[in-house]
């Protein structure tokens, strides 16, 4: 599974304007909605859904970076959007620093396969640092779609 299959392109959000893990996630889910991606009412749930799901465990992985993510009986097809914050937001990470990365993603209840798939493809490109570092100084949606399309064709960029 590539970027471009998951990746909602137009709710990428360069700047974040909240500072709050709970803020950030609101952010990006509503970006999704606006995107007319969650089907039509649902976008308070799973903002309540994704926040619960972080509540249980953190999903800071480390390194500046945070996957978000949470399955929704409303959703039909997985869905990723990505948020970043210059100045950090407070995810309880692994590693206790702050995340300026977060990718946030979406899936369907009864397509967990397509849930790992996405989540692979994710880690795969978090774990190399180059992948990281240029994704932490994009500056806008369109770097940030040009660098996920450029490790859809090159995954070991």
């Amino acid at each position: 599974m590539k970027f471009a299959d998951f990746v909602c392109f137009e709710a990428i959000i360069p700047k974040l304007k909240s500072t709050s893990r709970d803020g950030a996630i609101t952010e990006i889910v509503s970006a999704i909605d606006k995107a007319g991606k969650l089907g039509k009412g649902n976008r308070e749930e799973i903002i309540k859904a994704a926040i619960k799901r972080e509540k249980e465990a953190s999903t800071g992985i480390g390194k500046g970076v945070a996957i978000p993510h949470v399955k929704h009986p409303s959703v039909k097809n997985v869905v990723a959007a990505i948020g970043q914050s210059s100045s950090g937001i407070d995810f309880s990470s692994l590693d206790k620093q702050p995340v300026y990365s977060v990718i946030l993603l979406i899936s369907p209840v009864d397509n967990p396969d397509r849930h790992l798939q996405a989540m692979e493809n994710i880690f795969k490109h978090l774990q190399q640092e180059k992948f990281r570092k240029f994704l932490r100084q994009s500056e806008t949606a369109s770097q940030i779609e040009d660098l996920l399309r450029e490790a859809d064709e090159n995954p070991f960029m």
